[in-house]
């Protein structure tokens, strides 16, 4: 008795943690903290766990308690990461809600929101840090290690294990890293490199007023040396005050300056000067004198900003909509302003890095060292700088794309949607398939946020809910300034072919009024959405396309690089010399990409400087920056983009937009169609004469008499709503009912057919035939060498969401014990696009 009593208390002294794995588990894990942990664990903090026989991950803890787990032994937690809480209850919080809504589990949330520097694996790899010099400070075992990682450049956590002979090396690489004397990596990503800046300064003997003057003094003969001492002084005021020689001037600008290389190494050799190196931040101060840090409201400004004042102590959302070239931007920061007077946080979304360079500059002209810019396109250690520094409260401003929802905010005040119809708010793969517009109204009801709706275009959804006054509805119809909306001209293609007035694809007035611009000293935009050189490649004798051994789509021909690719997969060949099917040689590009329209181009206008913003042409962050650069500089004459160049940048030369096949936009099979039509155009079009000067747009079309360019020509989005939405309530689409698609894929097509056709003949039966609609195969039945089909639910309002979602899983939780189902993967994506 006695002793079972003792048993009893020592379960009960023993400590333990539920833990969120980056897993696509439906639940928490438990986990043993060693004694010796057992008063620092907390929620929040990132713990290092094994999972199954080899895995080994790091995790975050939900819940600290003393309730052993019944269905399994809990192991011991490997290590504990962090002094404290990185991820706040209220992440989790959402994290829950997310995995809830979207119908997946919290640790694929958690994968998507954590960035990949925060994770640790039995993956990752340690490599010297190279600014560390105290080698006295390492234990003996860290100093195995040191010299181990050394002579090998990087090593394991298992080869860290191996050298120093111990059965976890987590302890000792925590306390390295501690210390400065390693860091670690993924080795599936760039090796981490600190961002370092070499500086110059004088040594200390010189770093008086005395030596100084004798210097000057013994220096005054020798030209470039003299320049080198003074241009230094220039900077940096050693005669006033001694301290400030310590930070000394960065070594590139004497070269920028003219001076010496080789006198300063002179300086240098002689123990004048001295050489040393810093790290820096990765954020440095943007700077871009076109766009102004200061400015004034106009009346029309002024009313919009006072109205969501108002509105905004009734509304919690507010949908700003303001007219392309309106001022939203300039609205938005009196907004922000306010808030971070107030002490509260901020969150600006923008739906595409695309946005953010020119923004961001001016942001940073306004708000300074607050501003942190958080988006896919930064290194993982770039982004763990962001996290940590919203921790620690030196970032109460951030701007970011979709996934910056996720970031560690404690107390948010604001949240700035912008652009809120784009569907890149929307992830489609991998789950979790979440809209970030959607989360950030949730995340705003969590922290007492207000949410600020903005677009020139504004998705069917967001208009009808400001209409039904659910959302506050702001309007701003006049351009900012003396610029007024650009004038639409339809260029009727069907027409132009018929009187022989095509070259290539471009019209003949097309050809006409860029060449006109061009002599005028006017930059164009000529906007196709499609990448690569050609779509496809036919055989002119059999009809045989070059397709994606892997997907059903053809390969899309890239004559830069030789080569065709597919855009789903991934999958890349060389060009093709021959018919796949006939042997032929007779091959011809079909159809234009912004490669071809570029090739054309210079053909057709030689004099002119035309540049290419695509995906292929802004890879990199750098890249994309440096196009800009050439753009605002007015080194390019016509640029030919894709959908990247519609969404919010400023070209201030920029006077002619041309869309080359509007009819490929209208036509796409959707529901949606002509809304992203209205959108995408009206967006390009607003790049036009954003200034003093009318824009021109000139639209190539074969359906010019389409009742989508009366609105588009008008700017006339009211019409267009009220057009899409009685088609909406009579075909019962959203806003009216919700969508849920569940997607079926499989190796095999006669599987996914028959498990498509059973689930579809049990949902049916369940929920009724008016609610689902298929399966269907979709347009592009196979991706990446699996078979696919579709699902569409519709559950009209009155409907319980959220309980048809608890059923649902139920059902799709139980479909892998059927014979039919083997196999078959079902991904369910609720408000699907």
């Amino acid at each position: 008795m006695g002793e079972s009593k003792v048993l009893f208390e020592s379960e009960e002294s023993t400590v333990f943690v539920d833990a969120l794995l980056p897993l696509p588990i439906p639940r928490y894990f438990t986990y043993r903290v060693p004694r010796q942990w057992a008063n620092g664990v907390e929620a929040g903090l990132r713990i290092v766990v094994p999972f199954g026989s080899t895995k080994v991950l790091t995790a975050v803890i939900v819940r600290v308690h003393h309730q052993p787990p019944k269905q399994y032994q809990a192991k011991y937690l490997l290590e504990i990461l962090d002094e404290s809480p990185l991820v706040t209850a209220s992440q989790i919080a959402l994290f829950q809600w997310v995995a809830n809504y979207y119908m997946c589990y919290p640790g694929e949330v958690f994968q998507v929101a954590l960035p990949a520097g925060l994770k640790i694996s039995s993956q990752s790899k340690v490599q010297i840090h190279p600014e560390f010099q105290l080698l006295n400070e390492l234990t003996e075992k860290e100093a195995i290690i040191f010299q181990a990682i050394q002579e090998k450049g990087s090593l394991s956590y298992d080869e860290v294990a191996r050298v120093a002979e111990v059965k976890s090396p987590y302890h000792h690489i925590k306390a390295m890293v501690g210390k400065g004397a390693i860091l670690i990596f993924d080795e599936l990503k760039d090796r981490y490199t600190p961002k370092v800046q070499r500086r110059i300064r004088l040594t200390q003997a010189y770093a008086n007023k005395e030596a100084i003057t004798k210097l000057i003094g013994e220096l005054e003969s020798k030209t470039k040396q003299i320049s080198i001492l003074l241009h230094y002084l220039q900077f940096i005021p050693v005669l006033r005050d001694a301290e400030t020689n310590q930070r000394g001037i960065e070594k590139s600008s004497f070269g920028q300056a003219g001076l010496s290389e080789s006198a300063l190494q002179t300086l240098t050799k002689h123990g004048i000067f001295e050489s040393f190196e810093i790290v820096v931040s990765r954020f440095g101060s943007d700077s871009d004198d076109f766009i102004p840090a200061n400015f004034d409201l106009n009346a029309a400004q002024e009313k919009a900003y006072q109205s969501i004042l108002a509105q905004f102590q009734e509304k919690d959302t507010v949908l700003l909509h303001g007219i392309t070239g309106s001022g939203k931007t300039e609205i938005y920061i009196r907004l922000i302003q306010e808030a971070l007077a107030n002490g509260d946080q901020v969150l600006y979304l923008l739906p595409e890095i695309a946005l953010t360079t020119q923004i961001v500059a001016r942001l940073k002209k306004i708000f300074g060292e607050q501003v942190g810019i958080y988006h896919s396109k930064f290194s993982d250690n770039e982004r763990v700088e962001v996290w940590k520094s919203i921790v620690e409260g030196k970032y109460p401003f951030v701007v970011g794309v979709r996934s910056s929802v996720f970031l560690p905010f404690s107390r948010l005040g604001l949240i700035i949607v912008d652009e809120e119809h784009e569907s890149s708010f929307k992830q489609v793969d991998p789950a979790p398939r979440y809209h970030a517009r959607d989360v950030a109204m949730v995340l705003a009801g969590q922290q007492k946020a207000k949410v600020l709706l903005g677009s020139a275009t504004p998705s069917i959804e967001s208009y009808y809910q400001a209409k039904q006054g659910k959302y506050g509805l702001v309007m701003l119809m006049e351009r900012f300034g003396k610029a007024t909306l650009p004038e639409m001209n339809l260029i009727d293609t069907k027409y132009a072919t018929k009187m022989k007035q095509m070259k290539g694809g471009f019209s003949v007035d097309l050809v006409t009024m860029l060449e006109e611009n061009f002599q005028k000293g006017k930059q164009s935009l000529l906007f196709q959405n499609r990448r690569g050189y050609s779509p496809y490649i036919q055989c002119q004798d059999c009809d045989w396309i070059a397709e994606c051994n892997q997907c059903d789509v053809s390969l899309t021909y890239h004559a830069k690089d030789q080569e065709l690719r597919c855009h789903y997969c991934g999958y890349r060949e060389g060009l093709l010399r021959r018919c796949g099917a006939c042997g032929g040689t007779n091959l011809k590009t079909m159809g234009y990409g912004t490669e071809k329209l570029e090739e054309e181009l210079q053909l057709l206008i030689p004099d002119a400087r035309i540049g290419r913003m695509d995906l292929d042409t802004t890879r990199s962050k750098t890249a994309f920056n440096s196009l800009l650069a050439e753009i605002q500089s007015g080194n390019i004459d016509i640029l030919v983009g894709t959908q990247m160049v519609a969404k919010g940048l400023d070209f201030e030369g920029l006077s002619t937009v041309a869309i080359f096949d509007a009819d490929r936009i209208i036509n796409f099979p959707d529901f949606r169609a002509h809304e992203r039509a209205f959108q995408l155009i009206t967006q390009v079009a607003g790049r036009a004469g954003r200034r003093d000067e009318q824009g021109q747009v000139f639209i190539q079309t074969n359906q010019p008499s389409h009742r989508l360019f009366q609105f588009i020509e008008s700017g006339d989005y009211a019409a267009l709503y009220a057009d899409e939405i009685v088609e909406r309530e009579g075909y019962n689409y959203p806003p009216f009912v919700r969508l849920i698609k569940l997607t079926l894929r499989h190796l095999e097509s006669i599987q996914v057919e028959k498990a498509a056709l059973e689930l579809g003949a049990m949902l049916k039966a369940k929920y009724g035939h008016g609610r689902i609609l298929g399966p269907e195969r979709p347009l592009i039945e196979r991706i990446r060498n699996q078979f696919v089909m579709e699902i569409l639910i519709k559950l009209e309002k009155g409907v319980s969401l959220a309980q048809f979602k608890v059923d649902l899983r139920l059902l799709l939780d139980e479909l892998p014990s059927k014979p039919v189902f083997k196999g078959v993967q079902v991904i369910p994506d609720v408000d699907c696009l």
